[in-house]
């Protein structure tokens, strides 16, 4: 029950959400008793009665058949108001702590994108398309069994147990066919999205490699996968659909039987036997409420494996003040992932405008040193002081306003040039945003493109060479403003003369900024950079 949580609504949604079902209440029992006004008036004009004992009937039905419409389109107005609100809290909660986790390199891509999306927008079916419609059912059922009591006892026995059957049994017997597909749903709705995104990212290198078919083959698996849970989900709706319009039809069978033996007028007698036929509308959502219940839990249950996901630092209930200074120091520091260290008693000495080259293999430790550096990793072990305070003394968020991160897949977006600055230094002025690119050494080409800096880069900077892209990340980290530059592998991807020249400018770039450099490749170091060389083992 903790995931379903995730879709509590605050107090201020909370009146809303009573008013839907007020007014789903009111929809729903006006077509009830539209049908049985109808049925009353039709059989009572059939005696040619004075019409004058006719007009109340006559505009009721017209009230009746007024009101449904109305109260049916005011309920789905304020129903989905109130759903958008609650998802929209949900969605806030969830990004807020998603962001206390970043960087999620441990998630594929697609599959966190799924969560995000599609699993969180279960809120809306929880609240939408399960629970108002059965509450209304309920409420709008009782109603209609309590009236029919009134006509006829035994008639009102009749309906109150097939109704009492279609609202326990049909939504148990569905759910029970369908539970394993509804909870098989969400997982391979996940694994079919990040299999598509894993797909069209590698894309280029899938058909470099001939392996278009390999690729086709394992999605066309994890799609049928999908496609055998969405059909036995479907075969489970009709059965329910099926069960439910036996129920109703049994009832009216029912009060006709009863009635025809009952001394009662013709009027009540069409009312008896009609009325029942209302509630097949009024249940028809219940077998689907349960069947959907079973998908909305699963869904809430992977959107609430994120919540629980735990956090890679501690805040501290009490941080300490930036001081001025900016000089690093790590002391025997020790961190890892999943209970295995990658660092071991690492000490460095970094002061103020320094320049660090940190080299070694795959695996040494470079990019665990980053992540400690920028406070996404907690330390094991030993520490690591900015200006004598220890990062873990200190806000990540304020660690990170002085050290700033440029990997080997800084993201650039789908937009503009000047929209990938921004992000850095949301209002900064195009004087400055010039000001980056030409320190970063891509101003005079930007000043070339037609469009300056409102130039489209493309999905992930495809119009850009990957040189060019290294440059507008770092652009935007130079717009930043940190004091502390950590660069992890930033010329990864480039050719040698390519990385030679990217990391000149970045040097000459940085001016009076502490570098430290994280490469495999520390040739490319231009010569005449005075820098304290560190290999890791």
């Amino acid at each position: 029950m903790k995931s379903l949580q995730l879709a509590r609504p605050q107090r201020a949604v909370m009146w809303r959400l009573l008013l839907a079902l007020v007014l789903g209440v009111l929809a729903a029992g006006s077509a009830v008793a539209l049908l049985a006004t109808s049925a009353w008036l039709i059989t009572a004009a059939s005696a040619q009665p004075p019409v004058l004992l006719l007009m109340v009937p006559i505009v009721a039905v017209r009230a009746f058949g007024v009101g449904r419409g109305v109260f049916r389109y005011v309920e789905r107005l304020v129903g989905h108001d109130a759903a958008y609100r609650v998802l929209g809290e949900t969605r806030a909660r969830i990004t807020g702590r998603l962001e206390k986790l970043a960087p999620l390199g441990s998630q594929r891509k697609g599959d966190l994108l799924a969560r995000l999306v599609l699993d969180v927008d279960a809120v809306l079916d929880l609240w939408l398309r399960v629970l108002l419609p059965v509450a209304v059912a309920a409420v709008t059922a009782a109603a209609t069994v309590g009236l029919l009591a009134l006509l006829l006892p035994t008639a009102g026995a009749a309906v109150a147990l097939a109704v009492l059957i279609a609202c326990t049994v049909v939504p148990w017997l569905t759910a029970r066919t369908a539970e394993r597909a509804e909870r098989n749903l969400a997982g391979a709705r996940g694994d079919v999205a990040a299999t598509t995104t894993e797909s069209l990212l590698t894309a280029a290198d899938v058909v470099a490699y001939n392996a278009i078919d390999s690729v086709l083959d394992d999605f066309s698996r994890r799609d049928a996968h999908l496609a055998a849970a969405e059909r036995r989900s479907a075969w489970s709706a009709g059965l329910g659909s099926a069960l439910l319009v036996l129920c109703v039809g049994g009832a009216s069978v029912a009060a006709l039987v009863l009635g025809s033996t009952a001394n009662i007028t013709g009027a009540v007698f069409a009312v008896l036997v009609l009325t029942p036929l209302a509630l097949a509308d009024v249940l028809g959502g219940i077998p689907a409420a349960a069947q959907l219940a079973i998908r909305v839990r699963a869904s809430l249950d992977r959107a609430q494996e994120l919540v629980d996901t735990p956090a890679p630092v501690t805040e501290p209930t009490s941080p300490l003040p930036l001081r001025a200074g900016r000089d690093l120091q790590v002391n025997l520091l020790r961190a890892g992932y999943d209970g295995a260290d990658v660092l071991t008693g690492l000490s460095l000495d970094m002061p103020a405008g320094s320049r660090v080259v940190i080299t070694g293999s795959s695996g040494s430790g470079k990019s665990t040193l980053a992540s400690v550096l920028l406070r996404f990793l907690e330390p094991r072990g030993g520490e690591v002081l900015l200006d004598g305070v220890d990062l873990t003394r200190l806000e990540g968020d304020q660690v990170r306003s002085v050290v700033g991160l440029l990997t080997q897949e800084s993201h650039v977006f789908d937009t503009s040039i000047r929209e990938n600055l921004l992000l850095a230094k949301p209002g900064a002025s195009d004087l400055q945003l010039w000001k980056a690119l030409y320190r970063a050494r891509l101003g005079v080409l930007v000043e070339k493109l037609p469009e300056g800096l409102d130039t489209l880069v493309g999905e992930h900077g495809a119009r850009l060479s990957g040189g060019e892209r290294q440059r507008l990340a770092f652009a935007r980290l130079l717009l930043a403003d940190r004091d502390v530059l950590v660069l992890d592998e930033p010329t990864e991807h480039l050719d040698e003369e390519t990385g030679r020249a990217l990391l000149a400018d970045v040097f000459g770039a940085a001016a009076d900024r502490t570098v430290v450099l994280l490469t495999h490749r520390p040739e490319l170091v231009p010569p005449h950079v005075p820098r304290q060389l560190v290999c890791l083992t």
